[in-house]
């Protein structure tokens, strides 16, 4: 069955409440002080049934310009208005004021509805028809027809029922596979049951135990009980009035203008990319960093705008805009707002989100503004290569692009295949998640690791390369490790990048020794070669060649990473042939007399105690030979 809200609009004291107890037979006014006053100051919800069987939900808004941002709170989610002008008055200044909302928020579908037609004569209502049609001229309700009623007489109303019948099945079915979105416009305790929020369910559905958790925030709750239209149900969807009992949250943790929404489904941000418009009945222009009240779903926030494109934006004009907010938010793209003078209040423009997450932007970028052209009309496949251009140092996993976008992870992945095959993108994947990289970021990524490892060989010219730990923090330091690892791996795979053990190098690098350095690598190797069990330690070796012991360590190092020379201990270095010229002395032994003592084996080699038991230490890391006590054999 199609969901469909219903909502009035119109100047106070135009019978909107009066027509809605006409269309339903119940009174939206639930406040005493509205009773009391006959004004609507808080918004009012009901529900009737079409001939059709179809159910619709009706919101009525208060219409008086101090209950403005009630008026703005109710007409969220709405999918066809009902303009009341009153006969008697006509035209007044809330009624335009609340069309240029209803314009500006892209509602597309409405009925105008001329009350108290029982008060004046017709001559006189043609002639307030005539005023509509040219106050709704360029609008929405262009061409929409006008029915005449007297709720107090009820003429007109089964007309009026009618009408919304036929409305009905033109409109648009919200999407039920999309994510769940419920902008709260009421909350409030119930003894016995605890807190109770209620508001119009932009998208998807809720079902009855659903885990959700209450945004901008960290608060997290279980649907306890659902109703829709003052029924119990199982489940809600996307065009319904829904009320929700949630599981173990105070009153205080939930207010108008929260969102209930899947755990983790959405992400909190200070800052929005936006396409503003400036009412052309405007009386002024928004200049660079004016401060303005932002009206989003229900709630409102103050905000600064910074203008990317323009250094003002008069009435009738657009503009890409940034806007920095003084509280944090939750939106996603496509979302429209509307934007009212920080003092004195009143409207001057509203707009469309395309950037829900955004960063800071500098005015007059074009690169910047090119981008926001692509998110105010690209298809979502378009728009999630741009937001993964535009993070990739950030490395955003799929849950993380979910909560950025607000879209269903499913269609992510869809549109990710297709970016795929196109060569835009490279993912990767870890136990958890998928994570994202655009193609041109991989390259940046691929040559900032190639410069970096040109300067590491020039200033190491002896090290084997740069190591691969070094590597990941500088580069990819915002990457989890496994993700970094799979990155590399492809840059390996290109060929001009290599890996040596846990070194990182260009493949094309050889060693070269300084003439200096051949000559401390020359007087290392006899040494080595003259004492070869008895080597010399590296200080010594420093100290007779009169130089710093970094010197000489560096050219150690260099001939270990060549294989020429292993270390054995802290400053114990002997080369690699002794090293296994040892091991066949060691093993020999032990294949005669079953095991070998430490002093044994210093006495075969002819060496002391610390060169002999480093070499033993040694081969038991290497899982050659096994301490047994003061014994040790070798491992088969």
């Amino acid at each position: 069955m199609k969901h469909f809200i219903i909502g009035t609009a119109g100047h106070i004291d135009h019978g909107k409440t009066t027509l809605i107890r006409a269309l339903t037979g119940r009174n939206t006014d639930r406040l005493k002080e509205e009773q009391n006053r006959g004004i609507s100051i808080e918004l009012g919800f009901t529900y009737f049934d079409l001939p059709s069987g179809k159910r619709a939900g009706i919101i009525d808004v208060p219409g008086h310009e101090k209950f403005i941002k009630n008026m703005l709170a109710g007409v969220i989610g709405i999918d066809i208005v009902l303009l009341v002008v009153a006969a008697d008055e006509g035209i007044m200044p809330q009624t335009a004021e609340h069309l240029a909302i209803l314009d500006l928020l892209g509602i597309n579908k409405g009925i105008i509805v001329i009350t108290k037609t029982d008060l004046v004569e017709d001559e006189w209502i043609e002639l307030i028809e005539e005023d509509i049609y040219e106050e709704v001229e360029s609008t929405f309700l262009e061409g929409s027809p006008i029915v005449r009623v007297s709720s107090t007489h009820k003429s007109g109303i089964d007309e009026l029922i009618k009408l919304i019948d036929e409305f009905s099945d033109i409109i648009e079915e919200r999407d039920t596979k999309d994510m769940p979105r419920l902008p709260v416009d009421r909350a409030f305790s119930i003894s016995g049951f605890g807190t109770v929020v209620t508001g119009t369910l932009l998208s998807g559905r809720l079902n009855l135990g659903d885990e959700v958790q209450i945004f901008p925030g960290n608060t997290t709750s279980r649907i306890r009980s659902l109703q829709v239209h003052d029924e119990d149900a199982e489940v809600a969807y996307g065009g319904q009035r829904v009320a929700i009992n949630l599981a173990g949250v105070k009153r205080k943790e939930v207010e108008r203008g929260s969102i209930i929404a899947p755990i983790n489904s959405m992400k909190s941000s200070m800052m929005v990319d936006v396409k503003v418009k400036v009412l052309k009945s405007a009386d002024r222009s928004i200049e660079n960093r004016t401060r303005l009240h932002l009206y989003i779903g229900t709630r409102e926030v103050l905000c600064r705008i910074v203008l990317l494109d323009k250094d003002q934006v008069n009435p009738g004009e657009e503009a890409y805009a940034q806007l920095r907010l003084e509280e944090e938010i939750v939106s996603k793209r496509g979302d429209k707002f509307i934007l009212r003078f920080y003092s004195p209040m009143f409207t001057i423009g509203g707009g469309e989100i395309l950037e829900a997450n955004a960063i800071k932007k500098k005015r007059f970028d074009e690169k910047a503004i090119g981008e926001l052209k692509i998110k105010e009309s690209g298809d979502s496949k378009d728009i999630l290569e741009k937001i993964i251009y535009s993070k990739s140092k950030d490395f955003l996993s799929i849950k993380e692009l979910s909560q950025d976008t607000s879209m269903l992870e499913e269609t992510i992945l869809s549109d990710i295949d297709e970016l795929i095959k196109e060569d835009k993108i490279i993912t990767f994947t870890s136990a958890k998640d998928i994570y994202t990289i655009h193609y041109k970021y991989f390259d940046v990524l691929h040559e900032k690791i190639i410069n970096e490892i040109k300067s590491y060989h020039k200033k190491y010219p002896l090290r084997i390369g740069m190591p691969k730990e070094e590597i990941r923090s500088k580069i990819l330091g915002k990457a989890k490790q496994k993700i970094a690892d799979q990155i590399l791996e492809k840059i390996f795979a290109i060929g001009n990048v290599v890996q040596v053990k846990e070194f990182v190098s260009l493949s094309d690098f050889k060693i070269k020794y300084s003439k200096e350095q051949i000559i401390i690598k020359d007087f290392i190797l006899d040494k080595l070669k003259v004492n070869e069990f008895l080597p010399p330690r590296n200080g010594d070796i420093a100290s007779e060649l009169k130089l710093n012991l970094d010197q000489v360590e560096e050219v150690l190092n260099s001939l270990i990473n060549e294989g020429v020379v292993i270390r054995i201990n802290e400053d114990v270095y002997i080369l690699s042939s002794s090293y296994y010229k040892a091991l066949e002395l060691l093993k020999e032994f032990v294949n005669i007399n079953g095991s070998i003592s430490l002093g044994e084996f210093r006495d075969i080699l002819g060496t002391n105690r610390k060169v002999a038991l480093g070499l033993l230490e040694y081969y038991d890391q290497m899982k050659i030979t096994n301490r047994d006590g003061e014994k040790r054999t070798l491992i088969k």
